[in-house]
């Protein structure tokens, strides 16, 4: 047991020395801070040269104190909040495995770290020689929330710091060629194709609608009666020679 948890601090604690060293300084063929910084603003952590330095902080403190066997608890806490933070951002959307940038293999350093600081690092670590070595579950209960205070307070951050979208207005019509107002072409086509319509479809007149009878009667008055018509050709007789 003693020689299983100081192996576990080694590499757990020794790899995050080296991820966090690699964003400060740029060691082990690492990024360096201005290039972390770059790729955590893409991300949406912002200020990203903030989150850069919290994360390459927890990362070499925790690592070191993991390592040595310092502070465990403490030094765990930073460990669990760099990897909630890197689930939250990152690998979340992707589904739990490693293999499609899912978070196992961040859920497996938050177990190992909660699991040291549980257990406390053992008798070969600088908290054991300095008679303040801690376990119990409290302190692997104490280690997991304030990773995960620290996390949401990195998450809180970075959301005040996010620029919402601005919807651009829409565009006023614009005025034709001559200065005309665009919409009014439609009234103008109206009244053009009241002026071209065919003659045909004028109003009827008052001779048009009066009724047949009506004309018939009229006709009728103006021509002598058919018997007065008669009377006349009998009296007019032959004319003398």
């Amino acid at each position: 047991m003693k020689l299983g948890r100081l192996m576990l601090r080694a590499a757990v604690g020794g790899f995050f020395i080296g991820h966090g060293t690699q964003k400060l300084f740029g060691w082990f063929e690492g990024p360096g801070l201005k290039a972390q910084s770059e790729g955590f603003e893409k991300m949406g952590l912002k200020p990203g040269k903030v989150h850069a330095v919290a994360a390459g902080a927890a990362e070499t403190l925790g690592g070191a104190g993991l390592a040595l066997g310092y502070r465990t608890p403490l030094a765990s806490a930073g460990i669990v909040s760099v990897m909630l933070t890197a689930i939250n951002r990152v690998h979340l959307k992707n589904g739990p495995w490693a293999a499609k940038g899912g978070y196992e293999y961040n859920a497996v350093l938050i177990a190992a770290a909660v699991t040291l600081a549980e257990s406390g690092p053992g008798p070969l670590s600088l908290d054991a020689l300095r008679g303040k070595e801690k376990s119990g579950a409290k302190w692997g209960l104490f280690s997991l929330l304030l990773g995960a205070a620290g996390a949401a307070g990195a998450h809180v951050l970075a959301e005040s710091r996010t620029t919402p979208e601005v919807t651009p207005p829409a565009a006023a019509p614009q005025a034709s060629m001559n200065g005309a107002d665009p919409l009014a072409a439609p009234a103008a086509q109206v009244d053009t194709a009241a002026e071209d319509a065919p003659a045909d479809t004028a109003a009827p007149t008052d001779t048009e609608q009066e009724p047949a009878a009506v004309r018939e009667a009229s006709d009728g008055a103006d021509a002598p009666p058919a018997d007065e018509a008669e009377h006349t050709s009998e009296d007019a007789g032959p004319s003398e020679a």
